[in-house]
């Protein structure tokens, strides 16, 4: 088992300790790369640039400390990306080398943002070609073997880059998902794989597969690591005409007690009978929790599975590299050209049937979201040898996307984490699915359910450890509250706010102009903050929070009188709209008991603790 620093927050915190340099980060990168499959790799940075880099980055860490990680949270960090997506500078193959005659111009936006953010793109990976399978077999450089058993597929279309993130090489990579490629390789690798809801990530600089459901994802050994880079990475995208703004639903993760846990029915796992039972024992854990397991009818998500390359979309992938392909390359892969070819059959009548039909399972899946919270799924049914796949190049794929396939076309969000292993010692990984937009729900309780269903990461059988709060990314249309009472971080009512994807913008303190009362006395229900100005007034411990303007009225839909909103003035002199007390809550008669002695709520609740 693993115990040096080797997830994304284990190495920032060593960077900002200073036990760790980036250039012994990188140097063990370049060490690592050349000690595992070669074929996980088709382009790799010189090794003289990356330390050439590392080196500047400790220069700046030197010079300006922790400040400087403040500042780019991602300095110094190395990751890899799937060779689908641009990097200026690099030829992009999409595993097809003669597909790229010229280097990139430009990055690609999320490596745009990466980079801004301080991380350093180490190489490009392996995948399957075009991104055309769920496998990882699927090009001429060569199948990237499963860390656990090279005899067993890696998982595709993501292969490198998941190869590389469970072997320790780096602690994060980019994939690209469309019908589960950020998914599969992560259940096979025993790593996380976080699967955007459609558009929140820019696929700019990205070789498109069905241009319209395509994501780029995010392999990480955390799904707390894979959030941190997802949420530095999103943001609409002008260059982008699938960028959307993320407006997240509400959904309330924060206890897992009766948490309403859909679970397909039936299950299929094609024979398998062991990784039937690798996921009963997730279930066995989940209902250990308090969750409450729901059966949900999985025929339309089948369905809807069934369109993505039974149907008319496949002519999606013809439009993106068919005329390419038509020209029969010849380090073209065969399986993938046949698919891709097959497109060019598809009519514009039989697109607009499978359109209406799938509108009609998009309304039919959306109304499951009233009887649970998310979804969960086996990330993969079986995991098939590589063997398997030169006896049969179409079957083994096409079952591997069986609870993977319809995520994109019914425009949910997923987070691929690993559960417990099968009893012949490969991984069995679980996915987390939610509706559009609930990737930081996902996120936080994929965080919660790692350290109790698998909490060793990779290959390596990392140890994960305790389970950090996550924060949200920046809303799209960002409301500022500021906090006074239980709402704030840790305390009872902090729940309305996480179910809203709020995210903490500052802990603070009131200007010395207010007062604090507890309305109902020694029984702390309810704060209240009173302006009376700087004769009586103190400074009060208060938080700054955001939230999408979507949510505000239904958030403020709580708060009752004699609370309001109001403006509340801060310490460094800025005002921000917050909760206050009407004057009745505190008049005279009233049960309200001053408390401003105490600094605030939490220093009212730790006098009656003591």
């Amino acid at each position: 088992m693993s115990t040096e620093p080797r997830t994304l927050s284990e190495l920032t915190q060593a960077l900002r300790e200073g036990t760790l340099t980036v250039h012994g980060l990188m140097q063990r990168v370049l060490d690592e790369r050349s000690s595992f499959a070669p074929q996980a790799w088709i382009t790799e940075h010189a090794a003289p640039q990356l330390l050439a880099r590392a080196d500047d980055c400790d220069a700046q860490l030197q010079a300006r400390g922790a400040a400087a990680l403040d500042a780019q949270p991602l300095l110094g960090i190395p990751f890899a990306l799937k060779d689908n997506i641009d990097v200026a500078g690099w030829p992009t193959t999409a595993a097809c080398p003669s597909y790229a005659p010229a280097p990139a111009a430009r990055h690609a936006s999320v490596v745009q943002r990466l980079v801004n953010a301080g991380a350093i793109p180490v190489g490009k990976t392996n995948l399957d070609q075009f991104a055309t399978g769920l496998v990882g077999t699927r090009s001429p450089f060569g199948a990237v073997p499963n860390p656990f058993d090279p005899a067993r597929v890696s998982g595709g279309s993501s292969s490198g880059s998941a190869y590389v993130v469970s072997t320790g090489q780096v602690p994060f990579a980019l994939g690209t998902d469309t019908a589960g490629s950020g998914r599969v390789p992560a259940g096979f690798c025993n790593i996380a794989g976080l699967k955007p809801t459609r558009g929140w990530l820019s696929t700019h600089g990205v070789v498109p597969a069905c241009r319209s459901l395509d994501c780029v994802s995010v392999f990480a050994l955390s799904p707390e690591d894979a959030w941190t880079v997802a949420s530095l990475a999103a943001g609409l995208d002008p260059l982008d005409p699938f960028s959307r703004s993320a407006v997240p639903p509400r959904l309330r993760v924060d206890r897992l007690e009766d948490l309403r846990i859909g679970v397909p029915d039936p299950l299929e796992f094609f024979g398998d009978t062991v990784a039937a039972q690798a996921f009963d024992s997730a279930l066995a854990a989940l209902r250990g929790l308090g969750c409450r397991v729901v059966p949900v009818p999985f025929a339309p998500l089948e369905r809807a599975a069934s369109l993505l390359y039974q149907g008319p979309w496949v002519a999606e992938r013809y439009a993106a590299v068919g005329e390419f392909l038509a020209r029969r390359p010849a380090d073209a892969d065969p399986t993938v050209s046949a698919i891709v070819l097959g497109g060019a059959d598809a009519s514009a009548h039989d697109l607009f049937h499978a359109q209406h039909e799938m509108e009609a399972l998009r309304a039919q899946a959306a109304r499951q979201w009233n009887d649970i919270d998310v979804l969960f799924v086996p990330t993969a049914p079986t995991h098939p040898a590589i063997a398997d796949l030169r006896a049969d190049p179409f079957e083994p794929n096409r079952r591997l996307g069986h609870y993977t396939n319809f995520v994109n076309l019914l425009d949910m969000a997923a987070h691929a984490l690993p559960g417990p292993f099968r009893s012949d010692g490969l991984p069995a990984g679980v996915t987390l699915i939610g509706p559009a937009f609930s990737d930081f729900a996902l996120a936080q309780l994929a965080t919660r359910l790692a350290r109790s269903l698998q909490p060793t990461a990779g290959a390596m059988r990392h140890a994960l450890g305790v389970a950090p709060s996550l924060a949200a990314a920046v809303p799209a249309r960002p409301v500022r509250l500021v906090a006074v009472g239980a709402h704030m971080g840790g305390l009872a009512l902090n729940w309305q706010f996480q179910e809203r994807g709020a995210r903490l913008v500052a802990r603070t303190t009131t200007a010395p102009h207010y007062r604090m009362y507890s309305l109902t006395g020694t029984t702390p229900t309810r704060p209240g903050l009173v302006h009376v100005g700087p004769a009586d007034g103190r400074a009060i411990e208060v938080e700054v929070w955001e939230m999408d303007s979507a949510h505000v009225g239904s958030f403020l839909a709580l708060v009752g009188a004699p609370l309001a909103l109001g403006t509340v003035e801060l310490a460094d002199g800025s005002s921000e709209r917050g909760f206050v007390c009407e004057p009745r809550g505190v008049a005279a008669g009233s049960p309200a008991l001053d408390i401003t002695h105490h600094g605030g709520w939490r220093g009212f609740l730790a006098s009656l603790a003591s």
